[in-house]
C-alpha cells in the first residue's frame, strides 16, 4: 500500500509500507534538466515511475494533498490498474488560479509576477529565502490562515521552512501550470473509491470546490473538517488518520478483487 502527493503531516496505521516522495524541484528531488517539464502529467508521470520503483505493489491507494489532489488524478488518468483508491484532500481537480481567495485575482496577476521574477531573479531569490520562519509562522497566525486553536507552530515551521527552499520562479511557473490544467473531465470516469477530504475555512482551494468534486465522482464520498483551513491535515491529524484508515479498510480492501486490481 503506497501513498503519494504533497506533505500529509499525519502518520498512517496502513496495512502496508507508505511512500512519501519528493516532488521535482522540491526537498531533495532536483529541478528538471528540461525547465518546462513541469506540467502536472510531468509530476504524474514521476509518480507512476516511483510505482513501478517500489514493484507496483497493489492495491494502491494513492494520497495527495493541494496540488498532489492533481497530480494523483493524473496518474489515475494515466494507468488506473493496481490503484485500489483515491484520497483527495484540500483541493480540486484543476484552475486552482481561477478560485484562490473566491477569486480569479491570481490567475490575472501571477504571468506579470513570473516576468518580473524572471527580470529580478536574484533580488526575488534573497527576499524569498530570507524570510524568517518564525515570523511567517507569525504571520499565519494573525491573517489567520490556519486554525489558530488546533495549530501548533511547530507542526507549520517546517512546512514554511520547505517553502522557502524552493526556487521562486520554479514554484510560480508550476503554479501557473496547476493553474492551466484540470481533470475536471476525468471525475465522472473513475472507478474506485475516493475520500475527498476538505476544510472550512480552506481559502485556497474553497470547500465548495471539494464538495463538487466529490459529487461528480460516481464512488466519492466527502469529509469536512469544521474549522480547518488548508492545512487542516496537521491541524487535525487524529480525525483525517482514523478516517483514511477506515476508508481503506471498509471501501477499498472490502471492494471485490477484480475492482482493486484493475480499477
Amino acid at each position: 500500500m503506497a501513498s503519494s502527493g504533497s506533505t500529509c503531516g499525519i502518520d498512517l496505521p496502513l496495512a502496508g509500507p507508505v511512500a512519501h516522495w519528493h516532488y521535482r524541484g522540491h526537498g531533495r528531488s532536483a529541478a528538471p534538466a528540461d525547465p518546462d517539464r513541469i506540467q502536472v502529467v510531468d509530476f504524474a508521470a514521476d509518480l507512476d515511475a516511483v510505482r513501478r520503483h517500489l514493484g507496483d505493489p497493489s492495491p494502491v491507494v494513492l494520497i495527495g494533498h493541494s496540488f498532489g489532489v492533481q497530480v494523483v488524478l493524473e496518474a489515475y488518468r494515466r494507468r488506473p490498474e493496481g490503484i485500489g483508491g483515491l484520497v483527495l484532500c484540500c483541493g480540486a481537480p484543476g484552475k486552482v488560479t481561477e478560485t484562490f481567495k473566491g477569486t480569479n485575482v491570481l490567475a490575472q496577476v501571477l504571468p506579470k509576477l513570473i516576468a518580473w521574477v524572471g527580470s529580478h531573479p536574484d533580488v526575488v531569490r534573497a527576499l524569498w529565502s530570507r524570510m524568517p520562519p518564525d515570523l511567517s509562522v507569525k504571520l499565519a497566525y494573525l491573517m489567520r490562515e490556519v486554525d489558530v486553536e488546533n495549530m501548533r507552530p511547530e507542526d507549520l515551521k517546517p512546512y514554511v521552512e520547505h517553502i522557502a527552499s524552493i526556487d521562486p520562479g520554479f514554484f510560480f511557473r508550476a503554479l501557473q501550470a496547476a493553474g492551466e490544467h484540470s481533470a475536471e473531465d476525468l471525475l465522472p470516469k473513475i472507478a474506485v473509491p475516493v475520500l475527498v477530504v476538505a476544510a472550512e475555512r480552506d481559502t485556497f482551494t474553497p470547500p465548495d470546490l471539494a464538495r463538487r468534486m466529490a459529487e461528480a465522482i460516481p464512488n466519492g464520498e466527502l469529509l469536512v473538517l469544521q474549522n480547518g483551513s488548508h492545512a487542516a491535515l496537521i491541524e487535525q491529524p487524529d480525525v483525517v488518520r482514523v478516517k483514511i484508515a477506515q476508508f481503506i479498510r471498509e471501501r477499498v480492501m472490502a471492494a471485490p478483487r477484480a475492482l482493486r486490481e484493475h480499477g
